[in-house]
């Protein structure tokens, strides 16, 4: 059988974990895997293929596999950034873009930090509203703070 691999970049790649992350705290039991084939189907069509024909990207298996499983340690270093707030106000889209950047910036060293900064930034210019993009950037600036004197 032919495996198909998806060539995305890695901006497009954060976009299909967001969706998939998004989609899934919707429907908790669904599979990583078939929730990653899914939002891919989503995208383009020439990804609707049976689960064994496609090979997910590492990246995005990665990302969203560590941030279901690191999700309460990930929300604990929001709460800790979070000044006047509490977690559960915040709205769905903000929350997962700070814990793909938070978990990118922790976890995945081959990443600049400043890299999955920007790159959050970016995902709220297309999911959130201006001020939502203010309040990322700067809980994300404290976090960046924090792991560069090692204090999270």
């Amino acid at each position: 059988m032919r495996k198909i691999r998806v060539g995305l970049t890695r901006h497009q790649l954060r976009e299909v974990a967001f969706q998939t992350i998004f989609s899934m705290m919707y429907q908790e039991d669904a599979a990583i895997i078939d929730s990653i084939s899914y939002t891919l189907s989503l995208m383009d069509e020439s990804f609707e293929l049976e689960e064994e024909d496609l090979v997910i990207p590492t990246y995005l298996e990665v990302v969203v596999t560590g941030i279901m499983e690191k999700q309460s340690s990930l929300d604990e270093v929001i709460e800790k950034h979070l000044k006047g707030w509490k977690i559960n106000r915040l709205a769905k889209a903000d929350l997962i873009i700070l814990r793909l950047a938070i978990f990118e910036m922790l976890y995945l060293k081959d990443i600049p930090n400043k890299v999955s900064l920007n790159e959050a930034l970016e995902l709220a210019k297309t999911y959130s509203d201006d001020e939502s993009k203010r309040f990322i950037n700067g809980v994300l600036s404290s976090v960046l703070e924090d792991i560069e004197t090692e204090t999270v």
